[in-house]
């Protein structure tokens, strides 16, 4: 088997300055934003877009605006858009009433994009490995420690599984994926929810047969040298690395799935969105569905936000923050998902955030 891990972002890439088109006009508005590193990727590419190319400027840059995003962390995302520092911020946990409290002008947090998070292996001769839903929140745990274990067997009754442990490979730094993870294997496992619980950075077995790697490159990078090893990735970037052996995961509905556009979208479909709106009186968009209950949903699915302020923008600058979240959720920016490795938001979760930006001014 043949794995070839490829570096997602660079340092170099972790602050972009996105600017107008030359020839901008002066008096063109400036954004700046913040937050989030793990949908940086399609924000630069929207953001580029609306600055300079000249279709999508002249459909949805009405002001000839420029964007600056510094790609961070959600949690310096939303110190920054707290303190008055950025015009919005980006976030995978969205922001708390606590946090949101903290400014006057108010938050409404807006679904950008989504990511799956994949499980892959390194079993030769294993194209289609199934893991049932009582077995691998039980892998990442350590309970389960074998690949020719019964209830693994039973799922895969044509598979040439070992007679060999199972190696686990975690991530060492804080990361989303692992977030994403842990919160699905929580609300499916008591045992895991107890034990381990969701976290950026849990408390994982201590035991020789998992190994600790940072970033979705590390990880690679461990379970393509180590016959026997399972571990978890960022799906957007699994896909670029041209990764082969990805699980199907048995879902909900009891179906096995793998993580693509078609079963990410299933997955938000019924996002259980709060019945009460924001104090602003836009609605609160902020929600995950941890098990999603769709035949074809690929159950460890996650949106990211948008952070925006409810009010205070004015003049050239308030029609630039509508054109910009035009922008970004226009058939022509969501269909560019895909490509990227990221998860087009569904048209009912599109229709809540027009709804919701519609209170912005």
């Amino acid at each position: 088997m043949k794995q070839t891990p490829i570096p997602f972002l660079t340092a170099a890439l972790l602050a972009l300055a996105l600017g107008a088109a030359p020839g901008a006009a002066a008096a063109a508005p400036r954004l700046s934003g913040a937050g989030a590193i793990f949908p940086f990727p399609l924000y630069a590419t929207w953001l580029r877009q609306l600055a300079r190319d000249p279709t999508i400027r002249n459909a949805y840059n009405s002001t000839g605006v420029r964007v600056d995003y510094a790609a961070e962390s959600s949690d310096a995302g939303v110190r920054a858009l707290i303190a008055g520092d950025v015009d919005f911020a980006a976030s995978d946990r969205s922001i708390d009433d606590d946090e949101a409290e903290e400014t006057e002008r108010g938050i409404i947090a807006l679904p950008m994009t989504a990511g799956s998070v994949a499980l892959a292996y390194n079993l030769r001769g294993v194209g289609a490995l199934r893991l049932p839903r009582a077995v691998y929140p039980q892998i990442f745990a350590g309970t389960i420690t074998r690949w020719d274990d019964p209830q693994i067997a039973a799922a895969n009754p044509d598979a040439p599984l070992p007679e060999q442990d199972i190696v686990v490979v975690v991530r060492a730094d804080a990361a989303r994926a692992t977030d994403v993870l842990t919160a699905h294997l929580s609300a499916i496992d008591a045992a895991f929810r107890r034990d381990i619980g969701r976290s950026r950075a849990p408390e994982w077995p201590q035991n020789a047969r998992f190994l600790h790697e940072p970033k979705n490159d590390g990880v690679a990078a461990a379970i393509a040298g180590t016959p026997g090893a399972i571990g978890y990735l960022d799906h957007g970037y699994a896909r670029l690395a041209g990764w082969t052996q990805i699980a199907l995961l048995e879902n909900k509905a009891g179906r096995y799935v793998a993580p693509d556009l078609e079963t990410g979208m299933a997955a938000l479909a019924d996002v259980p969105f709060p019945d009460a709106p924001l104090p602003s009186g836009a609605p609160d968009l902020r929600a995950q569905d941890r098990d999603p209950a769709a035949d074809n949903a690929y159950p460890i699915t996650a949106m990211t936000w948008m952070l925006f302020y409810a009010t205070g923008y004015t003049g050239a600058r308030l029609t630039a923050v509508r054109d910009l979240i035009d922008y970004c959720i226009s058939d022509a920016a969501q269909g560019q998902a895909p490509a990227l490795g990221y998860v087009r938001l569904p048209d009912v979760v599109l229709e809540r955030v027009r709804e919701a930006a519609g209170v912005i001014q």
